[in-house]
C-alpha cells in the first residue's frame, strides 16, 4: 500500500483561491523529484498585481500563469512586479516573460545568484586543501548581513557582462568537482556541455535580471500595505521571505514548508550553511503576530514558530544520526555517510550535498575532523 503524498508532491490545482485579503494563492505545475506543483500568490491592488515566485521557465508553467491570472481578471502585462524568495528555477522561471510582457521590475535579495558559487569562493577545492584553512573565520561572520560575501558576489555580477569571462567560469564550475569529491570525480562530458549552455547561451532565456535587489529590514508596498523583508539563508544564501504585520501573514516560500524539510545544500556562499539555517529558523519563530505562513509549496499553516522548530529538530536527529553511522562504519568519506542516511532511491548529488553540510557543521562545532585520502575525497573522522 502506498504511502498518501505530501501536501508539497500534490499536483497543481487549476482553481485560484483567495488565503488573505488581497492575496490569492495559484498553484503552478512543476516536474522536480518530491515537488508537484509550486504556489504563485498574487497580490492584488489598484495598479494590478504583484505575484510571488512564478514557477519553472517553459511554455507548461507560462500557460498555467496566464490562465490563473485570467481567473482573477488579471492579464500578464497587469503585473507590475515579481517577487523571487530565492535563486531555484522553480520560483524565478516566469519572471523574464513577465518582465517582456509588462516591464514588470524584478525584485529578489542582493546574493541572488544562479549556478553556483565561482572558484574562489569554494571550500576545499582541490586535493591538496587543507580542510582547517583561512576562510574558517567566516563561519563567525553574522547572517543577518553577510556583507563579506556580498562584495564578492557584486564583483562577480559585474564580471559576468564580458561574455568571454562567463564561459571561461562556467568552464572553470563544471571542470572542478564538487568540494568533498577528488580530482577524478568530474562530471561526465555530456552534462557538462548542458551545463556549459545553461550558463552562457541559454541564461538570459530563463534568469530573470534583477531590477530591485533587497536585503533584510527593506519594506515593500505590495496589495496596499507594507510588507518587511527578512533574509532567511540556509536552504540558499540568497533566500527572503516577506512578512505583513498588518494581516499577520508571512510568506515563507522555502525556508519553512508544511510538511516536508527544505534542502540544505553544502555547496554554498555560507561557511555553514545549515548553522545559518538554524539561525534564520529561530529569528523567523521570534515574530509575533504571523497568523497565516504562505508556502512556496503545500498548503497555507497557522503555526508558523512551532513548524519552525519541528524542522530544526528533524536536523539535529540526522545529526545525531550521522554520529551513529560514524560508530558503525568509522572514517568515511560523504558518500559513505549519504548511504547510510538516505534511501537508495534518494542517492545522488542533492543527497551528497546536504550530507556534505551536516558533516561540515559538524567540523566547524569542532565535533568532526576532515581530510582527504588518496583518492583527494574529503573523509571524515566524528
Amino acid at each position: 500500500m502506498s504511502k498518501p503524498k505530501r501536501q508539497e508532491q500534490e499536483d497543481a490545482q487549476e482553481e485560484i483561491s483567495e488565503v488573505a485579503k488581497d492575496i490569492l494563492r495559484m498553484q503552478l505545475p512543476i516536474r522536480i523529484p518530491g515537488l508537484g506543483h509550486v504556489n504563485m500568490y498574487a497580490l492584488i491592488d489598484n495598479d494590478g498585481a504583484a505575484v510571488i515566485d512564478p514557477g519553472l521557465p517553459g511554455e507548461d508553467s507560462w500557460s498555467a500563469i496566464v490562465s490563473r491570472l485570467a481567473q482573477a481578471d488579471l492579464k500578464p502585462k497587469d503585473v507590475h512586479t515579481v517577487f523571487i524568495t530565492h535563486s531555484h528555477p522553480d520560483h524565478f522561471g516566469g519572471a523574464v516573460r513577465l518582465h517582456q510582457e509588462s516591464g514588470a521590475r524584478i525584485v529578489a535579495h542582493r546574493a541572488f545568484h544562479f549556478g553556483g558559487p565561482s572558484g574562489s569562493h569554494k571550500r576545499h577545492t582541490g586535493p591538496d586543501a587543507h580542510v582547517h584553512g583561512p576562510d574558517d573565520h567566516h563561519s563567525e561572520a553574522s547572517v543577518d548581513d553577510l556583507v563579506a560575501h556580498m562584495e564578492l558576489l557584486e564583483r562577480d555580477r559585474r564580471r559576468s557582462r564580458n561574455p568571454l569571462t562567463r564561459i571561461f567560469g562556467a568552464l572553470r564550475r563544471i571542470t572542478t568537482p564538487a568540494p568533498w569529491k577528488g580530482p577524478a570525480d568530474r562530471a561526465k562530458i555530456r552534462e557538462s556541455l548542458r551545463w556549459l549552455s545553461f550558463a552562457t547561451l541559454g541564461r538570459s532565456k530563463f534568469l530573470p535580471p534583477i531590477t530591485h535587489h533587497v536585503e533584510h529590514g527593506d519594506v515593500l508596498k505590495l496589495a496596499g500595505r507594507e510588507w518587511f523583508v527578512q533574509h532567511t539563508p540556509g536552504h540558499t544564501a540568497d533566500h527572503i521571505c516577506l512578512h505583513d504585520p498588518e494581516t499577520g501573514a508571512f510568506m515563507s516560500g522555502d525556508h519553512v514548508l508544511p510538511t516536508i524539510t527544505p534542502h540544505i545544500g553544502g555547496v554554498s556562499y555560507l561557511s555553514d550553511p545549515l548553522k545559518s539555517f538554524f539561525y534564520s529558523l529561530d529569528r523567523v519563530g521570534e515574530i509575533g503576530g504571523v497568523d497565516l505562513a504562505l508556502p512556496a509549496h503545500g498548503h497555507p499553516f497557522d503555526d508558523l514558530k512551532g513548524r519552525a522548530q519541528s524542522i530544526k529538530e528533524h536536523h539535529y536527529e540526522r545529526l545525531d544520526e550521522i554520529r551513529e553511522i560514524a560508530n558503525d562504519i568509522g572514517r568515511a568519506d560523504v558518500n559513505a555517510f549519504m548511504k547510510r542516511l538516505f534511501k537508495e532511491r534518494s542517492w545522488g548529488d542533492m543527497a551528497e550535498s546536504e550530507t556534505y553540510a551536516h558533516l561540515e557543521h559538524l567540523r566547524l562545532e569542532g565535533q568532526a575532523e576532515a581530510h582527504r585520502n588518496e583518492k583527494g575525497r574529503l573523509v571524515y573522522d566524528i
